[in-house]
């Protein structure tokens, strides 16, 4: 089997779940006979038609309620969002309505917003951005954010047959880079479960999305380098989150550092380790430690956005002193 890139699968499952399930449709701008920003819906036209790949206005807000609508009565939407940065013009439909439907009126709201997000690519501050924090106070919602091809097509298939609205992330940096061959039949990776990236007993890094590969090289340099057995964990679910892997880590290694592409302040690493104080505190010999971006706008500028975002040598440079306590 050839290998398959991180974008195909992704649309192998939109393709696989709408030959599935007639009720399955997309909408967003330009996912038509344009095939998408990043052609991730490209031939799905072709195939569905028109009453089933459906271009929209410029409006996020509008469509994302448009298929809050569709949802409630019996179908399954899934919205692309050209770029995740503009989920935001959608916060208010996605919190206030779409997350709170079935609390407030027991109305089924099987919807998936999908789009590329991330960094790494020189895109700047309006197409660079990792919003999922924004979303992770939020009930009623579940958030994914695969880092291999395997996992991203597994996911959304297991998001888009979900009875809950999913927020999917989709890293942009790994559209064309990542590679595997994907597992043969109905291949679904149930939300909410991480897997160990790399096992190892001298130190944990938890993460997601693209810096799953970045922990990986620095994994493989700290090894040769230092001798420093390091062990990955992949959340690939953010909420709901595995607190049972997590735990399970800490009491391996227990030695913690979590390591994200999002802002510091208000990240996912600051709710893994208060998990972590809570639940697995005594099994601690360091303090958690924190790889993260800059609290700033991702800059354009190659050099200054490398300097914003984490790189290999930061966390080679955090394991290190991790490692030291």
């Amino acid at each position: 089997m050839a290998e398959t890139t991180y974008l195909e699968a992704i649309r192998q499952a939109l393709f696989e779940e709408m030959e599935r399930d007639e009720s399955v449709f997309i909408l967003g701008e330009d996912i038509g006979a344009y095939g998408g920003a990043f052609k991730v819906t490209d031939g799905l036209l072709d195939r569905f038609g028109e009453s089933r790949v459906i271009d929209t206005p410029i409006s996020e807000a509008g469509f994302v309620g448009a298929a809050a609508g569709a949802a409630h009565m019996g179908m399954r939407p899934v919205v692309e969002m050209q770029f995740i940065d503009f989920i935001s013009c959608a916060y208010d439909m996605l919190t206030n309505y779409v997350a709170t439907s079935r609390y407030r009126a027991m109305l089924p709201c099987p919807i998936v917003v999908r789009g590329p997000s991330g960094g790494y690519v020189r895109g700047g501050p309006f197409h660079s951005q990792n919003p999922e924090a924004a979303f992770l106070h939020t009930p009623g919602l579940k958030i994914v954010y695969p880092a291999t091809a395997s996992d991203a097509k597994g996911l959304l298939k297991a998001a888009i047959r979900d009875d809950d609205p999913v927020l999917f992330f989709e890293h942009k940096y790994l559209y064309r880079r990542i590679k595997e061959d994907l597992p043969g039949g109905d291949h679904v990776v149930p939300i909410g479960k991480a897997r160990v990236a790399r096992e190892g007993k001298d130190l944990s890094i938890i993460t997601y999305a693209a810096t799953v590969w970045k922990a990986l090289e620095a994994a493989e340099q700290l090894e040769k380098e230092d001798g420093l057995s390091v062990e990955i964990l992949d959340l690939r679910s953010l909420l709901p989150m595995d607190d049972a892997a997590i735990v399970e880590t800490v009491r391996k290694t227990n030695r913690v550092m979590v390591v994200h592409e999002d802002t510091r302040t208000g990240g996912v690493a600051g709710e893994v380790a208060a998990r972590i104080n809570e639940q697995a505190f005594e099994w601690l010999d360091a303090p958690i430690l924190r790889v993260t971006a800059a609290d700033v706008p991702l800059p354009y500028s190659p050099p200054l956005e490398d300097y914003v975002l984490p790189q290999t040598t930061d966390i080679v440079t955090v394991a290190r002193k991790l490692a030291a306590y």
